[in-house]
């Protein structure tokens, strides 16, 4: 079933808030709803009535390979264009998908923090093999 912008985004922040050593705040603009750990960027929620999206890390070939297989999946919004994606609502975009996208982006990021900057939790050290 898709989901509605504002749920896309709900779902992003609960499933962002749900991590360890995450903090987020409007550093930008207060459009901008982002996302931190390790003070690294994983999520950026666009509070833009006209524009609910959500941005997140990707690897370029998974992140090329979602754009492919989903209108609603772009090129990252205000950030490197190989490494993330912007996420609109859209056909097959599910609350699932959006979790796991989280997840996955935070997981990216984590694992890119020096040892002893990563939060405990979640796997820490290895990745959960989420998408």
């Amino acid at each position: 079933m898709t989901i509605t912008g504002s749920r896309l985004q709900r779902v992003a922040r609960d499933a962002a808030g749900a991590l360890p050593g995450v903090s987020s705040g409007r550093p930008f603009t207060d459009k901008l709803d982002v996302y931190k750990v390790g003070e690294k960027v994983f999520l950026i929620v666009t509070d833009d009535p006209d524009e609910r999206i959500i941005t997140v890390k990707s690897e370029p070939d998974h992140g090329r390979s979602l754009q492919r297989e989903h209108e609603s999946i772009t090129p990252g919004r205000y950030l490197n264009k190989a490494h993330w994606i912007s996420v609109a609502a859209g056909r097959e975009i599910t609350e699932g998908m959006v979790e796991d996208l989280v997840a996955h982006s935070y997981e990216l990021v984590r694992d890119s923090l020096p040892r002893g900057r990563r939060p405990a939790g979640h796997g820490s050290g290895s990745r959960s093999g989420k998408r």
